[in-house]
């Protein structure tokens, strides 16, 4: 809360923020999988390297902690695989644009001025970094007074001078991407031609009948698919088959390790017993912090944050009450009823922070805090001694922070204020210092209870994990390169498929924590039966490499079996076609072609050419971009679209009026136009740069 901590604590994440800016301002969400090499990176200290420039290990690994951190802070401290992968993947995302975008802004001479970063960090225009770090966090108004007392003060903290120097780094990064932004902005333009063309896209209108044959109509039983018939789709559509990186297939058997009977029945004992232990033990609390496998905060809660199973009851007993064992979920819970009382939903209050370090130790911000609020009570305005001592962003609101319910603050402050009455003035210490509150209103009344909590997972006992580790290892044992399908279906097991997996990735399909599982499968060989049986969260698992695809173009091997659905519609329209070919032979209107193919011709109406679906069907752009192109009342060839065959009669189109407004409409568009192009100059200079990622030896 106080400037110096809330820097100290929060300083950490400057790098994150500079992660998120280069992120948000070149759309890089859809290009996190792009632009990497597999192995390149023989140092064991190097996680890879950029246009020639090597990437440490402990550097990177720092930004990677930093992010995590960052994540377990959004999401209550929870942190698995797939979020670690995310925030290794963004922290070398970060390295690309920090590395490529700096080169991309020497090129074209983007600078930032001594006066410019000054007029960042305390001018009139002020960084978002700068005013996010200090701004009033209700109110969100700028504290330029606070920058220049942390300005001054770094001369004699060493600590807070490399802070400042890693805050300016990034306010001088940000303000050259905004440049670069910019730039990239004023090079695109949309002529009158093309936003009358897109106006028009948008609103005009066509009706129109049509027939269709669906794929489906023919049995996949009934088309027998040839080599020709998978080289004439790869050659047709190979530009889809470029693979940005290497990704590998696996198959894999699962050996599950969940709670058998005989397990439930131990623990269910163990828990029994833990119950009647604790329904006499004399220290409530100390007892549940000690036997249970889930910490609920020995605090009031209001109803709602509890399981659904004891939050439908508890709020109904009586202090002193025992509840369970009850069973939800995966585990059993154990409740006593410490205490209930009827609480506010949620409070206003101000308060004044005084930082122990700047007044000479606890004692004496104790001592400045009971001074402090004997004036308060004595009639000395509580906003004005705020304004005067407290050393939070909230002092120029005169200590005003809002109103808030349970769960938004500190226990100790939050106790203070929720158990207090309207117009009381409370002394607390907390992580961030002495509080001197004042709660100005108590909102709304509802039922708080202090429980004494124990929750229990049933989890597997080490007999029947043994038992499932025995299955998987003398699977492992017995199976080979050539047999792996085959000697599964024969011993009764399911094979599992985790296609398209890359080398960083946090998560496999069917597979709880796979990130060894993956590592190990990058150093093998396709065909390769993996060394291990590996420990998944519910199942031991043993696995095969199926299949290598590398970084560029796949060949039609790679991708045979992938595109045979696709494949398999080609042959079918072919076989359509020539059905309707025979239809529109000697068809004057499409009431005969429908006739002819036993079908109904179906009218659509006011259909626009920016919205090609056709209802109750699918999104079929070939078949709406033809109906566009076509003559009023002239009968259509067969057109193949997405899900079948089809033959159509324009009826008529509607034009919109004229465009009254081009300005307007160019606005529009530039406006999307160049969000793509920010994506598009990035993507583009990625491609162009030498990247070596070695992350899959070290994550």
């Amino acid at each position: 809360m106080g400037l110096m901590t809330f820097m100290r604590t929060k300083m950490g994440y400057f790098l994150v923020g500079g992660i998120a800016v280069v992120l948000a301002l070149f759309v890089l969400e859809p290009l996190l999988q792009q632009g990497t090499a597999i192995f390149g990176a023989s140092s064991r200290t190097e996680v890879g390297s950029i246009d020639g420039e090597a990437i440490k290990y402990d550097q990177f690994n720092a930004k990677v902690e930093q992010t995590s951190a960052q994540f377990k802070q959004q999401y209550g401290g929870v942190m698995n695989a797939q979020m670690q992968a995310m925030a290794v993947d963004q922290a070398w995302q970060s390295e690309i644009a920090t590395v490529v975008l700096g080169k991309e802004f020497e090129r074209v001479g983007l600078t930032v001025s001594a006066d410019e970063l000054f007029d960042l960090i305390q001018g009139k225009n002020p960084s978002p970094l700068i005013t996010q770090y200090f701004g009033n966090p209700q109110t969100g108004e700028f504290d330029r007074a606070a920058v220049i007392s942390s300005l001054k003060s770094r001369n004699q903290n060493p600590q807070l001078a490399q802070q400042w120097l890693l805050l300016e780094s990034e306010i001088e990064k940000q303000a050259l991407q905004q440049k670069y932004t910019k730039l990239i902005s004023n090079s695109v333009y949309v002529s009158s031609l093309e936003a009358n063309d897109e106006y028009i896209n948008r609103n005009k209108l066509v009706n129109f009948k049509y027939v269709n044959l669906d794929y489906s109509s023919i049995l996949d039983a009934n088309v027998k698919l040839e080599d020709a018939d998978y080289k004439a789709y790869y050659e047709e559509n190979k530009k889809r088959f470029d693979n940005p990186q290497e990704t590998r297939d696996l198959q894999y058997v699962s050996f599950s390790i969940q709670p058998t009977a005989a397990d439930s029945a131990i623990v269910k004992t163990q828990v029994e017993k833990l119950a009647a232990d604790f329904k006499t033990t004399p220290n409530d609390s100390l007892f549940a912090a000690n036997n249970s496998d889930v910490k609920v905060p020995y605090t009031y809660l209001s109803k709602g944050k509890l399981d659904p199973a004891v939050d439908s009851v508890i709020f109904n007993y009586p202090v002193g009450s025992f509840y369970g064992p009850k069973f939800s979920g995966n585990s059993y819970k154990l409740v006593k009823v410490v205490d209930s009382r009827f609480s506010p939903d949620s409070v206003k209050a101000s308060h004044i922070l005084i930082n122990p370090a700047q007044v000479g130790g606890d004692a004496k911000a104790v001592k400045l805090a009971d001074s402090l609020k004997a004036l308060a009570q004595g009639g000395s305005s509580f906003a004005d001694l705020a304004k005067k001592y407290s050393v939070d962003g909230s002092k120029d609101q005169g200590g005003d922070l809002g109103t808030f319910a349970r769960g938004a603050m500190v226990p100790e402050f939050e106790n203070a204020a929720f158990d207090g009455r309207t117009g009381d003035i409370k002394v607390v210490k907390s992580q961030f210092g002495i509080h001197v509150i004042k709660i100005e209103k108590q909102v709304g009344s509802s039922k708080v209870v202090k429980l004494a909590y124990i929750e229990k997972t049933l989890a597997p006992s080490q007999k029947t994990r043994d038992v499932a580790y025995k299955k998987a290892n003398a699977f492992l044992s017995e199976v080979k390169s050539d047999n792996f399908s085959a000697l599964a279906q024969k011993q009764g097991y399911t094979v599992g498929l985790a296609d398209r997996i890359t080398a960083t990735q946090g998560y496999a399909p069917g597979l709880d924590n796979p990130r060894q599982l993956i590592r190990d499968a990058y150093e093998a060989d396709k065909g390769e039966v993996l060394a291990q049986v590996y420990n998944m969260d519910n199942a031991y698992v043993v696995a095969q490499v199926t299949s290598i695809k590398p970084k560029g173009q796949l060949s039609l091997e790679d991708v045979k079996k992938q595109i045979e659905p696709q494949v398999l519609n080609a042959k079918k329209a072919k076989m359509l076609t020539e059905k309707f070919d025979k239809a529109l032979s000697g068809a004057s209107n499409i009431n005969a072609v429908a006739s002819k193919v036993g079908k109904t011709a179906i009218p659509v109406q006011n259909m626009v050419f920016a919205n090609p679906i056709i209802p109750g069907l699918s999104q079929e752009n070939k078949v709406v971009g033809a109906v566009f192109g076509s003559q009023v009342g002239k009968l259509s060839k067969a057109i193949t679209g997405e899900r079948g065959v089809y033959v159509y009669v324009v009826d008529g189109f509607t034009n919109p009026a004229p465009l009254a407004n081009t300005f307007k409409q160019k606005e529009s568009m530039l406006m999307n136009i160049s969000q793509r192009a920010l994506g598009s100059a990035f993507q583009a200079l990625q491609e162009k740069s030498d990247i070596k990622d070695n992350r899959v030896k070290f994550y």
